[in-house]
């Protein structure tokens, strides 16, 4: 039988059943607690969902300790392209562990990613919620209605770009994403230049950068700006159906399929 190859295209070889997973991705933490909640072992410090999850901890996806990880003999650890560093995929796999990476750019691509790890790493059948999701989110994007921008991070400035998962999700939603024609998935840009771009909305998550009530909207005043969970914009997984139903009822965002009953 061939090794099953990750979404990197590297082989996986995992000997055995997969018993114990360290993930490096709070995505993916809440996609394996919500499928296969008995193998997981081990999360970052940022794996927040679902909610009293209670694993070992190992620091955070750009500087994981290794040494915990490969203490708690993981058959697996699971990582993404975007969020952790391929120095630490590297090092791992030296150490002997397997790593499967991950590659999400837009909505189906996160969801094909997903039901690739849970059916052929976990070797399990595509769960309800993932199936719930993918119909959610079926189709292709509507006309936007609105054209926005999504900071990541502020001093400097930092939005979301071409190529990249948040910019597909809320073009599912009918905003189009100002930036996503420009250089770079998360480029760096001047105050000015947002509001210069014609956007109709800014969208400010709580994550990466802890944008808030009292940080953030102040900067702009001359564009209505709106508060929003990062989770519902950044992340994939379970948070798919949650973020199909809040974002929604965003300023000029499509009002998409109706959930199924």
């Amino acid at each position: 039988m061939a090794v099953p190859r990750d979404d990197m295209g590297y082989p996986v070889d995992v000997p055995g059943p997969v018993a114990r997973v360290v993930s490096l991705v709070p995505s993916l933490t809440e996609a394996i607690a919500c499928t296969r909640p008995e193998v997981l072992v081990g999360a970052t410090d940022w794996c927040s969902h679902p909610p009293g999850l209670a694993v070992a901890r190992v620091r955070g996806t750009k500087n994981p300790d290794r040494a915990a990880v490969a203490a708690l003999r993981p058959d697996l650890v699971v990582a993404n392209k975007e969020e952790n560093r391929a120095l630490d995929v590297r090092r791992l796999r030296e150490a002997g562990i397997p790593v499967w990476v991950t590659v999400t750019e837009s909505v189906p691509q996160a969801l094909a990613s997903l039901e690739r790890l849970v059916t052929t790493a976990l070797d399990r059948p595509v769960p309800g919620w993932l199936a719930a999701a993918a119909r959610l989110w079926a189709g292709p994007p509507p006309a936007a209605r609105a054209r926005v921008a999504v900071p990541v991070w502020r001093d400097p400035w930092m939005v979301v770009g071409a190529r990249t998962f948040t910019g597909d999700l809320v073009g599912r939603l009918g905003l189009a994403n100002a930036f996503a024609d420009g250089p770079g998935r998360y480029p760096r840009v001047a105050l000015a230049d947002i509001e210069r771009a014609g956007v109709d909305l800014v969208l400010l998550p709580d994550e990466p950068y802890p944008f808030s009530g009292d940080d953030g909207p102040e900067a702009f005043g001359r564009v209505p700006t709106a508060l929003v969970s990062g989770r519902l914009l950044t992340w994939y997984g379970p948070s798919l159906i949650e973020a199909h139903a809040r974002l929604r009822g965003l300023p000029g965002a499509a009002a998409g399929p109706r959930p199924p009953r």
